[in-house]
């Protein structure tokens, strides 16, 4: 098959590979022999990948579509690629990755989505490789969040790169199966804490020694240096140049510097509630308050008088400042409600009368 014009086609069997790096290309040509093995497209102007692009070519191994402008995918654009291993598609202008874009890479291995402005991808996205991908590369993108629950499910990951996006939380347990993980760069992110995970413990060689010694780099990011981070303080690693971004007595110190007994959490305060007694009538509303302050930030709960801690039901509502709400208040309310507000350093609470008057006082003259 002929080759398409100014591109490199070298046929040493049984490889077949085809180079069209800086040919000037607006999209990919149709006349690839499908039995290509590599397939480099780079430095052109392709805008956008077509189902029909690569159809069929069922032995591609390697396929490398670095800087050029794409910024459309078609579902199952690679839904042939079955022997698929690399996937490079850094430094175009992808904006999302969706869960139907990635569909039929069964056997990928590298998946290079660095520097495009990816600010969201699907949880299903990365469904067809979990198991199989070694090499996830999401860096200078604009992810404020990650479908974590899928990447705790990589358990072949050996590198994740996330430096350089705007994640600000990383949800605890992610990285508990992922034993072959070498390297982790969350660098110039948004994190304030890390949660405190066996991987990390893992890079110190603690217990057993680890088959593989693991690099975990977030500098760059605003941290939040209080006791919940002490665990981090305790790692023996590499510098890397953190800093602290709060407390305000911490801002702009070297993470390293600081000593193990300033990174504090205050027990929580509470420092507002419904004066202690509310008066109501049967079948009314009323709401209790209860403020607290405290590092980290406390969660409020409530106790009803029976002993049952309450939720969101039919009939009461707990509010983001602490505020419970009694929607439709019953003879069984009255009695002693407990705020208890609690962090990682402890706990307060506040009891807060409430008398409910029954109705049928308000229909005898």
């Amino acid at each position: 098959q002929p080759c398409p014009g100014r591109c490199i086609c070298q046929n040493v069997a049984p490889t077949l590979t085809m180079l069209c790096a800086k040919t000037g290309l607006l999209f990919v040509p149709p006349a690839i022999d499908r039995r290509v093995v590599e397939l480099r497209l780079t430095d052109n102007f392709i805008a956008a990948v077509r189902r029909r692009d690569f159809a069929n070519m069922t032995s591609l191994v390697h396929l490398t579509l670095s800087r050029n402008t794409i910024g459309q995918v078609a579902a199952g654009a690679f839904a042939d690629l079955r022997a698929l291993r690399a996937l490079h598609l850094d430094s175009n202008r992808l904006a999302e990755v969706r869960g139907d874009q990635l569909r039929g890479l069964g056997n990928l291995r590298h998946l290079i989505l660095g520097n495009n402005q990816i600010r969201k991808v699907e949880s299903a996205a990365f469904d067809a490789f979990l198991s199989t991908v070694e090499d996830l590369d999401l860096s200078y993108n604009n992810l404020e969040a990650l479908p974590w629950e899928a990447v705790g499910q990589m358990v072949n990951l050996n590198t994740l790169t996330l430096d350089h996006n705007l994640i600000d939380h990383i949800a605890e347990g992610t990285f508990v199966q992922l034993h072959k993980l070498v390297r982790l760069d969350m660098t110039s992110n948004r994190l304030h804490k890390l949660p405190p995970d066996g991987l990390f413990l893992r890079s110190q060689g603690g217990g057993p020694k680890p088959p593989t010694p693991l690099t975990v780099s977030f500098g760059g990011n605003p941290l939040h240096c209080n006791c919940e981070l002490l665990w981090l303080r305790r790692l023996t690693r590499e510098d890397d140049l953190e800093t602290c971004a709060t407390p305000e007595h911490l801002t702009d110190r070297y993470f390293w510097s600081i000593p193990e007994e300033e990174f504090l959490c205050e027990p929580p305060l509470i420092t507002r509630q419904a004066g202690g007694r509310a008066l109501v009538v049967e079948g009314q509303a009323v709401s209790l308050r209860c403020r607290a302050v405290g590092d980290p930030e406390p969660v409020v709960h409530w106790v009803a008088p029976d002993g049952r801690l309450l939720g969101n039901s039919s009939r009461t509502r707990v509010r983001g400042d602490g505020t419970l709400d009694v929607t439709i208040t019953t003879l069984r309310d009255s009695g002693t409600f407990t705020c208890i507000a609690s962090n990682a350093a402890g706990e307060a609470t506040a009891p807060v009368e409430v008398c409910v008057v029954p109705l049928h006082h308000h229909h005898h003259h």
